[in-house]
């Protein structure tokens, strides 16, 4: 049975190198694009996922396992905080080998332990200081708040957390296969992600409403959102980095 049979068996080379054009010049500036370019991004990895989705389900349910299995302890919990950047380090590996024809596979998820490990750590680390620092604020606000009803603390952590996930969406990429510093990836990403807050704004909508979807059948619609939120932060990351 060949790959054209089997959707679940990865996509031939062929097949990958034809959907996915020969990437530009880098930008290390960024640039920006349409605010049509959020829905885009989703779709391009709807598009990834369809080549191999047995592998991209298998890669997720191995962190969902994981993340349920570690959730009951604090410090394992911590551990795991930490390698989320490693691990999308290494799902951006396996979109790359996807557009350069050569299919994803379940060895991907760990490709960030030997490629960039330190960068990514590090960029776990500052995001897991940044989440504690936002925690923090947040409670401070309850504690002030005079009506334990009040939207200020819904509010107060959605003003930070957007601009944490800015900073945090490209920031593996850039670390992977561009050299960039743990700190210098997260200042750009946030700066490229501001520029393009439109479609950034659009497509986290969207991907909001996905995830509620994706909830409702016992988080098994998680199996499907999972790969193609990852494959769409690399989307995300291509359309703005380099010359289409």
């Amino acid at each position: 049975m060949n790959t054209q049979e089997n959707p679940f068996l990865p996509a031939s080379p062929g097949a990958t190198g034809s959907r996915h054009p020969p990437r530009g010049d880098f930008l290390a500036g960024g640039r920006r694009v349409p605010a049509s370019h959020g829905p885009q991004w989703l779709l391009r990895g709807w598009t990834m996922f369809r080549m191999a989705p047995g592998t991209w389900m298998t890669i997720a349910a191995a962190f969902m396992v994981l993340t349920l299995v570690v959730s009951a302890s604090r410090l394992l919990n911590i551990g795991v905080n930490l390698l989320i950047p490693v691990f999308i380090g290494g799902v951006c590996i396996g979109c790359r080998a996807i557009e350069d024809g050569q299919g994803i596979r379940f060895t991907h998820l760990l490709a960030g332990f030997t490629r960039k490990p330190r960068g990514l750590l590090l960029v776990g680390l500052l995001y897991m200081l940044a989440v504690m620092l936002l925690a923090v604020t947040v409670g401070v606000v309850v504690a002030l708040s005079r009506s334990g009803n009040s939207l200020l603390p819904l509010l107060t952590a959605v003003l930070l957390f957007v601009p944490l996930a800015m900073a945090f969406w490209l920031a593996p990429p850039l670390v992977v296969f561009h050299d960039f510093s743990a700190l210098a990836a997260l200042r750009t990403s946030f700066v490229v992600a501001w520029r393009n807050f439109p479609p950034f704004l659009f497509y986290g909508a969207l991907v909001l409403c996905a995830a509620v979807i994706a909830s409702l059948p016992l988080l098994l619609g998680w199996l499907v959102l999972l790969p193609v939120l990852y494959a769409s932060q690399y989307a995300f990351y291509c359309d703005v980095f380099f010359e289409q």
